[in-house]
């Protein structure tokens, strides 16, 4: 009997190779393009994806203030925070959050899409949200990605 040996490869920091991708977010539903963004940011589109290793590329997100909601949710779509005080509970309209910060709507999406250890805080940081068209990134050359 012939045994074929196979060994199971497991990536590492030194090993791991990572590239600039640039997604434009310009009339994208935010679920979909936020857990295709996790997804890219944890490399689970890469063969070697390794779960306890950073594996993922670097994600540049353009046009974040262009990004859609569905069904009633422009409206009805709240963002809570909590000072740790008593009566410290703020809570923002998706309205107001696209008007203050619009980079925050993706980024808080894609934030709970993540590992919630300091694997997914380091995964988190090759995240880059503009709201606008323009990004300082030229100088990586990132790869435009086409969502499907």
């Amino acid at each position: 009997m012939d045994t074929l040996s196979f060994k199971t490869k497991s990536a590492n920091k030194d090993t791991v190779q990572k590239a600039w991708l640039l997604i434009d977010a310009e009339g994208q539903i935010l679920g979909r393009v936020a857990s295709e963004i996790a997804r890219l940011l944890r490399g689970k589109h890469k063969a070697y994806f390794t779960p306890h290793v950073d594996c993922g590329d670097y994600v540049v997100v353009v046009n974040a203030e262009k990004v859609v909601l569905t069904g009633n949710k422009i409206t009805d779509k709240e963002y809570a925070r909590y000072s740790g005080y008593p009566g410290g509970q703020r809570t923002r309209s998706f309205q107001e959050a696209l008007k203050k910060r619009p980079e925050f709507i993706l980024e808080h999406a894609v934030k709970g899409m993540l590992p919630k250890n300091k694997l997914g805080s380091e995964m988190f940081r090759n995240l880059h949200v503009y709201a606008g068209p323009d990004h300082k990134h030229e100088a990586q050359k990132p790869q435009e990605y086409k969502l499907t």
